[in-house]
């Protein structure tokens, strides 16, 4: 190809390699799921004659490189700053992709998530201060205390839902606020501050680089733990039955309707995240040592919030990209002021009216929208008979159908030339007898036109009347009349399609 012949069109990128047809191919599947975890078809590559898999979903490759990032980014800065907020990330990331499960799979909306994750912090940072229980145990007691909290909030869910199970489980932030900073035991003395707990690095070490760098790689281990569960939970099986009940707006009776006991799911999913959060509430206390109220903050809940609106929701990319977003703006452009909670407010605000998703739904509603204008564009442009556009040549893999189309388009311009008024007297006066070459050609081409809504003379009483019908090319539906208009002869009748035929050639 020359240089300046322009490429036209585009070709997504997507992996492939060649297979061994003598083997049966086995896909993988995430452990305890039914997710593959690539997904993979099979083709046939029309140059090399040979079979390959071929890449149909390359989200996993992304998530590789995006961890990757998260991992050896921080590691290889080292700068305590840097990986103190992208310690922070993790944590926070966590949290919001267990808020995502609760929301967008179970479809509890449920505020009581920063709550949880204090009463595994509270609970376990306790248990090691009065009993000096070690952090992997503690950590094991945060999982027990989640689920205790969370079996307690599913409860009221079974009679409430929507704006009230929302409004009940906001206020449960506040009440164990409140009831820490009366509680002696747990730091209400010092203002519901619990610190001296088991750090899961020791204190000596934290004051070097390797201390730092090993803190924060505890940080991205428990990421990783979380989105394991998540995708254990969400791609399992009862994941896939809140989906598949999820399809109608009357999801209980529907779930019930194919067997699926939507409130036992619901509860199970709610309380599997709430064990994971009190696991993330136990390591933030082994994480900085101790814990504070503003585990409790509303503030706090509200930027959490806008992590997942910015993300986006039901996804686990997007509590991740979002916790990037809101904890980077908040944590490292500390010398705005409160211009960054200002621009965290104004993200969201945007991602709410202009997204329908957040960051990770734009792919979708950008796709939507450049086909819609694609396929304003090519209505303007095109009749029903136009050749296709350059930009749909490369995905089509048939070139044939381009040929037969490019040829259809040069005939009805070369029959479209011939139509004249000696033509149309022609076949008026002779419509079953000898035509010229031109209008023979003409006739043989309405001939071979397909059978939907192609033109015919039915006849209403013999010799006598007859009328002009488009069938409908569907066995069992009649065709459809398309005038009133009665014909005392045969001829006539015929002529009458003709005129219809060489109508519609003229319109194309």
């Amino acid at each position: 190809m020359s240089k300046s012949t322009p490429l036209v069109g585009r070709r997504s990128w997507r992996p492939k390699w060649p297979v061994n047809t003598d083997r049966v191919f086995k896909r993988r599947r995430y452990f305890g799921t039914k997710r593959s975890v690539l997904k993979l078809q099979g083709q046939f590559n029309p140059k090399t004659l040979r079979r390959e898999l071929v890449l149909t979903d390359k989200k996993p490759l992304f998530w590789i490189a995006a961890l990757t990032i998260l991992l050896v980014l921080p590691l290889g800065v080292g700068n305590q700053r840097f990986l103190s907020l992208f310690g922070i990330i993790c944590i926070y990331a966590a949290i919001n992709v267990m808020w995502t499960l609760i929301i967008g799979t179970a479809g509890l909306q449920s505020f009581a998530t920063l709550a949880t994750v204090g009463v595994g912090a509270y609970g376990s940072a306790y248990l090691s201060i009065t009993y000096g229980l070690p952090w992997p145990l503690m950590l094991v007691a945060g999982a027990g205390f989640g689920a205790l909290m969370g079996w307690i909030i599913s409860l009221p869910a079974r009679r409430l839902d929507g704006l009230y199970y929302a409004l009940l489980t906001l206020g449960l932030s506040e009440f164990m606020r409140n009831f820490v900073t009366q509680s002696d035991a747990l730091g209400g003395k010092f203002n519901g501050a619990l610190f001296g707990v088991a750090q899961i690095v020791p204190s000596d070490l934290l004051t070097t680089r390797a201390g730092q760098s090993l803190l924060y790689l505890t940080a991205f281990i428990a990421l990783l733990v979380i989105l394991i569960v998540f995708r254990w939970v969400n791609g399992g099986r009862i994941g896939l039955m809140l989906k598949t009940a999820a399809t109608s707006k009357e999801d209980e009776s529907f779930a019930s309707a194919i067997g699926v006991d939507f409130q036992k799911a619901r509860t199970h999913v709610f309380i599997i995240a709430s064990a994971a959060l009190g696991f993330m509430g136990a390591f933030y206390a082994t994480y900085i040592g101790g814990t504070s109220l503003q585990i409790f903050s509303l503030e706090l809940l509200l930027l959490m919030l806008a992590m997942i609106v910015i993300g986006g929701l039901g996804k686990a990319e997007g509590a991740l990209i979002g916790t990037v977003i809101v904890v980077g703006i908040t944590q490292w452009f500390t010398d705005w002021g409160p211009w960054r909670v200002v621009l965290v407010g104004v993200l969201a605000l945007l991602s709410v009216l202009y997204t329908r998703n957040g960051i990770f739904g734009l792919k979708a509603q950008i796709q939507e929208i450049r086909e819609r204008r694609q396929a304003l564009h090519r209505a303007a442009i095109t009749g029903r008979y136009a050749e296709y556009l350059p930009q749909q040549a490369p995905d089509i893999h048939d070139k044939s159908l381009i040929v037969g189309r490019v040829f259809e388009r040069t005939l009805r311009d070369r029959l479209k030339s011939w139509i004249d008024p000696d033509i149309i007297k022609e076949h008026e006066l002779k419509p079953m007898g000898q035509h010229s070459d031109h209008l023979e050609r003409m006739l043989n081409y309405f001939r071979k036109a397909p059978i939907p809504d192609k033109y015919a003379v039915y006849c209403v009483e013999p010799f006598a009347s007859y009328r002009v019908v488009a069938l409908s090319g569907l066995p069992g539906v009649p065709p459809r009349i398309v005038d009133d208009k009665t014909y005392p002869s045969l001829e006539e009748a015929y002529h009458a399609v003709f005129l219809r035929r060489v109508n519609d050639l003229r319109a194309s």
